[in-house]
């Protein structure tokens, strides 16, 4: 097609841009984008394209302008420019899009008189409809769909990228193009015969018309001498499906690792890692049948003597551990395998020699190369054995010795000992601290403190008592070297000298350790050093000093002073710091009368157009001000001011704190009932409502109906912990057998209840859960 480039220019600036929105606000900058994209400078396009990506279709995301956008891009693929890429983004913004309400109708575009399509001058429908109402994802999705005439017509195209990407982008247009672009996608299937084309086309099929799709996906898995990217395309359209998985699933996909090479040309970037994909879709079905073809499937990876395969395998072994109870036990042969086969032979002889073999056996001299050798750790296997905790117990020599070893793969081994053998890692680290970091990270908690520390451990104090005294200023180790002596308590007063010497240095971190490891006949020692620096230190690192003071000695004096000086200046830190002042204001009761003016003076004005820190630093003080006074009066109109914002998405966990705040006032937080109720629609901030509820108008809380919402959110992975706490408070003895039996479903079944978190804690949260549950149904009481 000829392609009018003053008529397409005419027709961007009849639309006004400007007023349609993108990512980063106005789109007036997207007509010259695609003025761009349609020009003959490649690197103007190029950076075009990539503007397109940024603002259009942010992360996957769609807005207005991505609609408005669709007919101009489509003007552009029509005429052969740049037609493969233009065609992903377009599949891109279907993809980002959703289909139409039943009732909306839906389908390819409008027709005119004679029947024909409603076109532009370029022979390609002109204007996206304006459904009165529809939401920017409908209605991006309704203006790809208007494009189907051009989609499936580049189905023929020379060029097998652009069949491709015809292909692909034709599969993301919904139930609204499914009964148009099924046909034609099958028509083409019959024909094509490059490989990457008809995987393309099969999921398609599978995507928009999965039941009449099954057959052919069945077929297309085998046999061998079918294209590889075709029979990897079969098998994931086979699980999306609903299929159930068969030996023939599992000899193929066994057939065919290492996995992720298939995927590596294609345009599907939903199952680019396609064993992780079949692993989370099985696991996910939460059958017997299912868990078992993953274990096995994942076994059997573990063990190939081919690296590449091995990794894959490992990322989504690791995954099935955040999803399956029953994984860890399941996958720890197979993963000690793993990791012997990425040591090689000299190594693996210091483990364990029947999996050594178990993992050489499948797969040829890979295992045992002088590079697996030398990096030790090629698949990942090492440090996963990390996440199988006390089930990775037998592969305690393995990492032993691997920890005896120099570098990172020791440092890694000694990270995974850490929580496989803490009381074996112990010793380990202690002979060299310095040269552990991960492994130091792990004993002090792990990400954010999330994990349990290393024990303790006399030979590993006495490290961290040598680390301690020659601490660098400004270290940032010194918080994890802190925690660990916290959690280690009264055994660690013999760091009290190190401690007290780095005091100065680090007045934030080191006030709580201290306090924590101070033997009685060293206190006074201590609080005079903490007098100290609570007059020395600057003024915004003397909290934790005079908080602590008064902690060990019972004397609020400092730490009055300090509140009043800070909330005088405005806190001096902004809202955080506020927040903080009222929250230490609180901790001291009536002793802090002197600062309620203060206090009442740094609330924003009930009509003020807040922020969520601004709200918490409100919340903070309207529960100082009734812990201080006893009398709710001030507070509750505060917390209702929060609570009845109407900007609830993103409040959500201000919200959260807001009704924890409620619960401590009591009856005389009545007035908050409407608003607490409200939050028992988002699963989210049912525990904490609940208990607000509870707290405040128990006569008038429907025990059975919160109940049920309590078990609603655990079971759908929302705040799972604090759901079942507060199950715990309203009684689980109270529960009638139906909510009883679901309480202890969530204790019993495979699928974890804790299903969100960083990379390495959710399977410890989800074993405490499952512990905490257990505990209750036994002993309800």
């Amino acid at each position: 097609m000829d392609f009018d480039h003053a008529l397409f220019r005419a027709d961007l600036d009849a639309l006004p841009w400007a007023s349609y929105g993108h990512a980063y606000g106005s789109a007036e900058d997207v007509p010259g984008c695609l003025r761009a994209l349609a020009g003959d400078d490649d690197a103007a396009a190029d950076e075009a394209q990539g503007e397109l990506y940024g603002s259009i279709l942010h992360q996957g995301s769609v807005y207005e302008a991505s609609a408005q956008a669709v007919p101009f891009l489509a003007r552009i693929a029509a005429a052969d420019i740049r037609t493969a890429d233009v065609l992903l983004l377009i599949g891109g913004i279907a993809e980002g899009g959703e289909d139409p309400s039943p009732e909306a109708g839906d389908g390819p575009p409008a027709e005119a008189d004679d029947g024909s399509a409603v076109e532009a001058g370029d022979g390609l429908p002109a204007e996206v409809s304006d459904e009165a109402g529809e939401s920017d994802e409908v209605a991006c999705r309704r203006a790809v769909v208007a494009q189907l005439p051009l989609l499936l017509g580049a189905l023929d195209h020379q060029d097998r990228a652009v069949r491709q990407a015809a292909a692909w982008a034709a599969g993301w247009t919904g139930t609204a193009g499914a009964d148009t672009a099924v046909p034609a996608l099958r028509d083409r299937a019959a024909v094509e015969t490059d490989p990457l084309v008809r995987a393309e086309l099969l999921s398609a099929l599978a995507q928009l018309d999965p039941e009449g799709t099954a057959r052919a996906a069945t077929e297309a898995i085998g046999p061998d001498g079918s294209p590889p990217e075709l029979r990897m395309a079969a098998l994931l359209a086979c699980v999306d499906i609903g299929l159930p998985w068969t030996p023939a699933h599992h000899e193929a996909a066994l057939a065919l690792l290492p996995l992720d090479r298939l995927m590596a040309d294609r345009f599907d970037q939903v199952r680019n890692e396609p064993l992780h994909h079949l692993t989370v879709t099985l696991l996910l079905r939460d059958t017997d049948p299912d868990r078992e073809a993953v274990f096995a499937l994942l076994d059997g990876a573990l063990r190939h003597g081919d690296p590449e395969t091995r990794t894959e395998a490992v990322w989504a072994a690791l995954t099935a551990c955040e999803l399956s109870r029953g994984a860890p036990a399941r996958l720890a042969a197979a993963l000690t395998a793993a990791a012997l086969a990425d040591g090689g032979g000299a190594v693996a002889a210091a483990g364990d020699g029947r999996a050594a073999a178990s993992g050489a056996g499948s797969g040829g001299g890979a295992a045992g190369s002088g590079a697996g050798a030398a990096s030790g750790d090629v698949s990942g296997a090492l440090s996963a054995l990390g996440r199988l905790g006390a089930y990775g117990k037998p592969a305690a020599d393995l990492l032993a010795a691997r920890a005896a070893g120099e570098g990172d793969v020791a440092d890694r081994a000694l990270e995974a000992l850490v929580t496989v053998d803490p009381v074996r890692a112990a010793p380990l680290l202690a002979r060299d601290l310095e040269n552990r970091p991960r492994a130091f990270a792990a004993a002090c908690g792990g990400p954010v403190g999330s994990l349990p520390t290393l024990p303790y451990d006399p030979e590993l104090l006495a490290a961290v008592r040598r680390r301690l005294g020659a601490m660098e200023p400004g270290s940032m180790v010194l918080p994890r070297l802190a925690a660990l002596l916290t959690a280690w308590g009264p055994d660690a007063g013999p760091a009290v000298p190190e401690l007290l010497a780095a005091l100065p240095a680090y007045p934030r971190q080191l006030p709580k350790a201290l306090a924590a490891v101070c033997p009685p006949e060293r206190r006074a020692e201590a609080a005079e050093a903490l007098r100290s620096l609570a007059r020395t230190a600057p003024a915004d690192d003397r909290m934790e000093a005079v908080r602590v003071l008064h902690q060990l000695t019972g004397d609020h004096g400092p730490l009055l002073s300090l509140l009043a000086d800070r909330l005088a200046a405005g806190a001096g830190g902004g809202d955080s710091a506020l927040r903080e002042t009222a929250t230490a204001a609180a901790a001291l009761g009536p002793a802090a009368a002197p600062l309620v003016p203060a206090l009442r003076a740094a609330l924003n004005a009930p009509d003020a157009d807040r922020n969520n820190p601004q709200m918490d630093a409100d919340i903070a003080i309207a529960v100082a001000l009734h812990r201080i006074t006893g009398d709710a009066a001030e507070a509750v109109p505060v917390l209702a001011g929060v609570l009845g914002d109407d900007d609830g998405l993103w409040r959500r966990w201000t919200f959260v704190r807001a009704a924890e705040a409620a619960t401590g006032l009591g009856p005389a937080g009545r007035p908050l009932v409407p608003v607490l109720k409200g939050l028992l629609a988002d699963p989210e901030q049912v525990p904490s409502a609940v208990l607000a509820l509870r707290a405040i108008a128990p006569e008038e809380a429907d025990t059975d109906q919160l109940t049920g919402l309590l078990l609603d959110a655990a079971e759908a992975g929302a705040a799972p912990a604090e759901a079942v706490e507060a199950l715990v408070a309203l009684g689980v003895d109270t529960l009638s057998d139906e909510h009883r039996d679901r309480l202890t479903e969530l204790g019993e079944r495979d699928l974890r209840v804790v299903r969100f978190g960083l990379s390495g804690t959710i399977e410890a949260a989800d074993d405490r859960l499952r512990a905490r549950i257990r505990t209750a149904v036994v002993s309800p009481g």
